[in-house]
């Protein structure tokens, strides 16, 4: 098992470092506007350097041109970043060419096995289910990801 925080508070990322749990972290724009005086690029460079393994950079751009130069920006930034785009079919397109390009993609907002199958097949290095929002809905969050793995292991 791996376990990925989901923040942009470096001292949060430090603390699970230390503990020796902490496998990756996820981060975006939002997460990053409850930190001051830094900005994205400088705290996911930070976060990279105290994982020192994924560290997934969401992207905003809502264009096709602009989501792929955004996603290269980004990934260019640390060794260990990982773009993240949101699933819809501007983000599957997105993630088809710049998988072939060679980066690491974590697809976002997965709320069901077929949006995790789509991703992958786009060429997705990671998915990421929204558990607690699928529960919110009414549904078993961890069934989609039970469904996402028996899917992945065929």
């Amino acid at each position: 098992m791996r376990l990925f925080l989901d923040t942009a508070n470096i001292d949060e990322v430090r603390a699970a470092v230390r503990m020796g749990i902490l496998s990756g972290v996820t981060t975006n724009p939002t997460l990053m506007a409850k930190e001051r005086g830094i900005t994205y690029r400088e705290r996911v460079v930070e976060i990279c350097e105290a994982v020192q393994g994924p560290v997934s950079a969401e992207c905003v751009a809502r264009e096709l041109r602009e989501l792929l130069e955004e996603a290269r920006e980004v990934a260019a930034w640390h060794k260990h970043v990982v773009v993240k785009i949101p699933i819809d079919e501007l983000g599957l397109e997105a993630t088809s060419i710049l998988a072939r390009e060679g980066l690491k993609i974590n697809m976002t907002l997965i709320f069901s096995a077929n949006q995790a199958l789509l991703a992958a097949t786009a060429g997705a290095t990671y998915v990421s289910p929204f558990i607690g929002r699928i529960d919110d809905a009414g549904q078993e969050g961890m069934e989609v990801v039970r469904e996402a793995v028996d899917i992945f292991d065929r």
